[in-house]
């Protein structure tokens, strides 16, 4: 299982999902299976199968939400190595070949949001920046073996 990473407002999100799924979410699903089991013989009711199907997906979801919160590595602001990029960091870089600048900030694969300017450790651009430092010029490999360079203007 590959290493997952969390900003501490990362986490505190999936915290905050957790205590939600295991309090009204695992309530809902409870009062849909009450509702089902009441349409009578449990062998032909689509809605008990469907109640209980759904159980299994809520009990999956916090059973994996645990295991991230338990196994994350928490990326600590003070923690940042001077303008060294690393999960964490914001960075800002200019893209020579479209004459334009991007700001994002680098975070896990959970925290992913391309977006709203969040994007992930694992792809092509958060690999290629990690390790390195502002004014550096860096080639990001794409999926289909082609490669682009961009200049790390600022790192925070």
């Amino acid at each position: 299982m590959a290493e997952v990473y969390l900003t501490e407002e990362g986490k505190k999100e999936q915290e905050e999902l957790l205590a939600y799924l295991k309090t009204v979410k695992r309530q809902e699903v409870s009062e849909h299976l009450k509702a089902a089991r009441e349409y009578g013989d449990l062998s032909e009711n689509s809605e008990y199968d469907a109640a209980r199907a759904e159980q299994g997906r809520l009990e999956s979801k916090i059973v994996l939400i645990e295991e991230t919160l338990r196994t994350a590595k928490i990326i600590k602001d003070n923690k940042k190595k001077k303008g060294e990029i690393i999960v964490g960091s914001t960075v800002t870089i200019y893209d020579p070949e479209f004459d334009e600048k991007n700001t994002y900030k680098l975070v896990g694969t959970l925290e992913s949001n391309p977006d709203n300017g969040l994007i992930s450790n694992e792809s092509p651009i958060g690999k290629a920046l990690i390790g390195h430092k502002e004014g550096e010029e860096v080639a990001v490999s794409t999926p289909d073996g082609g490669s682009f360079t961009v200049k790390i203007l600022e790192v925070k």
